[in-house]
């Protein structure tokens, strides 16, 4: 789920629809760009960066974070979120012009949508929305029992993933099972890459390790969305075990979490394998690997790479917006540290300052208790304790195909 996911998904489909523009070339080489003179960004989004590419997507996980960490988003927020909806269930990246109809030229695809119901789900009050999203995703299931990017295309990793996590936060289950498919493109242990999930086959059927289709692939494979917290520590060790039956989702999970530990062990960090550019850490699949790892339980391992977060990857959030500081939000939350002290730095009050300010929900409890609802200032006191429930994860990174 990292920030440039949301692109790399445009690259794929334009791949299929037309040539990528500037403003993708400009992300993948870690900028974000800024909107054009005309451009008027809507008051209820998160981050000043042209939304054209990621609006949906880095306004979803803000949302998120917020929720992850006891806040109450801004009502205008939300509204965004939910008016970006075209009247079939979907969501495309970003529509300049909600009260347009939807049409063949909107590019709608899974993982916008898949994110926003997790957002929506999480903030409350657009249900109808939410649950509108959710049949539209369960419409797009692939014969394979997985999802592609775009209607219609091909099953991938990360796509599955992401809508294994919205339909879980909606409490809906698909009409096939998509963890057949998961297993199936889980690398065996000894092979190159063992434990890794594939984003998809190549056209030869060969399955090669990529650690963003792992990430997801582990979350979607514990049935986890964005927002996760730390599963059970192994009783059996931190290793990647074959089976000579086909593999469960649990080991699915526990392997792919296996590959992501070995990926970062020796430096702490993934590195960016995009074609032309010289290879540099990756902050973003870093944050989800982290996430992953925590879900399955695997915070021990987990404890190098978030580390090596903690005292590189600020700046990196500063550059790239809401999206990058929710992902290392959602990371600290899985690992069960604290978000308003990462490596000294206060991600929370960083992530608000991008887009309208949330409301905490103390302040939302004294409101109510002020106007003598004392049994409603009671339940919400809980609930602070509470929030977080359940990241990736995303139409990603096509990382063996771009």
């Amino acid at each position: 789920m990292t920030v440039l996911r949301r692109t790399a998904g445009v690259l794929a489909a334009t791949a299929v629809i037309g040539t990528a523009t500037p403003a993708t070339t400009a992300l993948a080489a870690g900028t974000s760009p800024s909107p054009s003179a005309s451009a008027v960004l809507p008051s209820g989004l998160y981050g000043s960066s042209d939304p054209k590419f990621d609006g949906v997507w880095r306004q979803s996980l803000a949302l998120l974070a917020q929720r992850a960490v006891g806040l109450t988003p801004a009502a205008k927020a939300v509204d965004w979120l939910a008016g970006q909806q075209c009247a079939n269930g979907s969501f495309a990246a970003f529509r300049a012009d909600p009260a347009a109809a939807c049409d063949a030229k909107v590019a709608v695809d899974t993982n916008s949508t898949a994110a926003a119901v997790q957002a929506l789900k999480a903030a409350g009050g657009h249900d109808a929305a939410a649950d509108k999203a959710v049949t539209w995703l369960k419409s797009q299931q692939n014969k394979d029992g997985g999802w592609g990017y775009t209607p219609g295309s091909a099953s991938d990793t990360n796509s599955t993933g992401v809508v294994i996590g919205a339909l879980a936060a909606a409490g809906e289950s698909a009409d096939r099972s998509p963890y057949d498919l998961l297993a199936k493109w889980s690398i065996p242990c000894a092979e190159d890459g063992g434990g890794a999930l594939a984003y998809q086959p190549d056209k030869q059927g060969k399955l090669a390790a990529n650690a963003d289709a792992t990430a997801a692939g582990v979350l979607g494979a514990l049935g986890r969305g964005f927002v996760t917290t730390a599963g059970k520590a192994p009783a059996k060790g931190y290793a990647c075990a074959d089976s000579d039956q086909a593999l469960t989702r649990e080991e699915v999970a526990r392997n792919g979490a296996a590959y992501l530990g070995d990926a970062t062990s020796a430096t702490g960090h993934l590195v960016s394998t995009l074609p032309g550019a010289k290879p540099q850490p990756d902050y973003g699949n870093t944050a989800d690997a982290v996430v992953a790892m925590a879900a399955q339980g695997w915070t021990k391992p987990a404890k190098k790479p978030y580390a090596w977060l903690e005292a590189h990857a600020v700046p990196w959030a500063e550059q790239s917006g809401p999206a990058a500081y929710a992902e290392l939000i959602l990371a600290a939350h899985a690992m069960g540290a604290d978000p308003r002290d990462f490596g000294g730095t206060n991600l929370v009050t960083a992530l608000n300052a991008t887009g309208p300010a949330p409301r905490t929900a103390a302040a939302k409890h004294t409101e109510e208790k002020k106007s003598g609802s004392s049994v409603w200032w009671i339940v919400g006191t809980g609930l602070v304790a509470g929030i977080g429930i359940g990241f990736l994860l995303s139409g990603r990174r096509k990382q063996q195909q771009l």
